[in-house]
């Protein structure tokens, strides 16, 4: 009885130690987003791109697309794409060998022919089977290639492309027509020394959207989409931002970021056997960098905006979740020699370290801490005073932070004016750590568990379009 007596003590006092740590890590970071976006949101974006377009055409863009069984959502993808104000780009979709339509669907809609086209193998890929371009849009180009995963479609893509840049965007995904001047901001003003940029990624569930560009943004009625709105929300505007801001980043989404082709190249491409080949690369171009000694960046923009679709059952959101999860270890340990490793500098000093313990490691303490809540209340006495101390840190975690973010979203992005939605979003947040955050966590531990095992499985995400959203949720 003593010794569960202080076992339980001693967890307890861990836990909170732990929980206590990474709230005062979030606020840090908070805060730093919130100044940062203060002071872009007394900027007129719209400004710099009017008076530097022409800067944009020393950095033309191949747009990538890799698409398996895409058929519902890759023409409204390139059509946002041919919408796009960019002054010089190339679109290459590339068709993973889909057992679907969407080889027939974009040869069709977009009139393809089959050309003789000569590819330099910059980066070793499976066969292409054959290349096609658009007689309508001289710019659409169509590579067809035997399945070999999304990694390796988007390293055809690089082999096929012909600028110096390329953009990767998933092929259920919609870009604002702006999205590519402003990701690619830092790039021309940096003259090079950023490498990779990344952009905002928004839920387009509920939209209304006609060729490509979205004209009615709306909340869906599905609960499980309005959560990930919000944990996107508290994601990309807390996290990634203050990381960017001491060129910290390692992950940028590959639903929409640019690489510097030279050093994409350089670095591998693409990563075919792990599962989070986007952080696998970020990863790998940081090693290069700090490896090289050479003064460069990798940033995150929160200004251009990505719209994807999310999953809106239970099964696919777990499968989405333990793969991110998976790919996330999969890519740290592959790297760990970085990990307070003085040579790569606050890369390894300080952001290996904070994934390792906040985002790899925290499902697993947090989960206890929810175990540890139940335990305690059976117990009684002294746990009692334990128990509810945690579960004020949990919702200072999960709640308050989540419904900051909807606020700050609200200040400084606009995305959801309607004072409706925002109501919505605000009474959704405060129910998260009852049904949602555990939900997570338990799917980031299977995917843990699935490292462990190495175990790799994409997993399938049945697509319904953004377009059909409104009819679906």
């Amino acid at each position: 009885m003593i010794f569960l007596h202080y076992s339980m003590l001693f967890f307890g006092g861990v836990i909170v130690f732990y929980m206590l740590f990474v709230i005062v890590s979030y606020c840090t970071m908070f805060t730093i987003a919130m100044l940062d976006l203060r002071k872009r949101y007394r900027l007129d974006p719209s400004e710099y791109d009017d008076a530097h377009i022409d800067a944009f055409y020393s950095k033309p863009v191949s747009l990538l697309v890799p698409a398996y069984n895409e058929e519902i959502g890759v023409v409204d993808t390139v059509y946002s794409l041919l919408n796009l104000r960019y002054p010089q780009t190339e679109i290459i979709i590339i068709n993973d060998g889909s057992t679907d339509s969407t080889l027939e669907t974009v040869i069709k809609h977009f009139q393809m022919k089959p050309v003789n086209k000569i590819v330099r193998t910059n980066i070793p890929t499976k066969e292409v089977r054959q290349i096609y371009e658009s007689e309508i849009y001289m710019n659409c180009i169509l590579v067809d290639k035997v399945n070999g995963g999304k990694a390796d479609a988007l390293n055809v893509g690089i082999n096929v492309s012909q600028y110096p840049y390329f953009c990767s965007i998933d092929g259920d995904s919609i870009l604002d027509e702006k999205a590519l001047l402003r990701v690619m901001k830092p790039i021309v003003l940096s003259d090079g020394e950023v490498v990779a940029a990344g952009g905002n990624i928004r839920i387009a569930n509920g939209a209304k959207m006609k060729l490509g560009s979205i004209y009615d943004l709306q909340l869906p009625n599905n609960y499980l989409v309005i959560m990930q709105v919000i944990e996107y929300l508290r994601a990309f505007l807390m996290g990634r931002i203050a990381l960017s801001k001491f060129n910290l980043v390692l992950i940028i989404s590959g639903a929409f970021s640019v690489f510097s082709k030279k050093w994409a190249v350089e670095a591998g491409g693409y990563a075919t056997n792990i599962i989070g080949e986007d952080m696998e690369l970020v990863v790998n171009i940081h090693r290069l960098i700090k490896e090289k000694k050479t003064k460069k960046r990798i940033e995150f923009v929160p200004d251009p905006v990505c719209w994807t679709e999310a999953p809106n059952t239970l099964g696919v959101l777990r499968n989405q979740r333990r793969r991110w999860h998976q790919g996330m270890f999969e890519s740290l340990w592959k790297h760990k020699k970085m990990t307070l490793n003085p040579r790569y500098g606050l890369i390894g000093l300080v952001s290996f370290p904070y994934f390792w313990l906040v985002e790899c490691l925290g499902p697993i303490v947090e989960l206890g801490g929810y175990i540890y809540i139940v335990i305690a209340f059976f117990l009684g006495q002294i746990y009692y005073e334990m128990a509810i101390l945690l579960l004020l840190l949990f919702v200072i975690y999960g709640v308050i932070f989540s419904v900051a973010s909807v606020l700050f979203e609200a200040w400084s992005m606009n995305s959801y004016p309607r004072k409706k939605d925002l109501i919505r979003m605000v009474l959704l947040a405060l129910t998260e750590i009852f049904w949602y955050r555990p939900l997570t966590l338990l799917w980031r531990c299977e995917g843990l568990i699935r490292f462990v095992r190495k175990k790799s499985e994409w997993g399938n995400m049945k697509r319904v379009g953004i377009a059909e959203k409104e009819k679906s949720v």
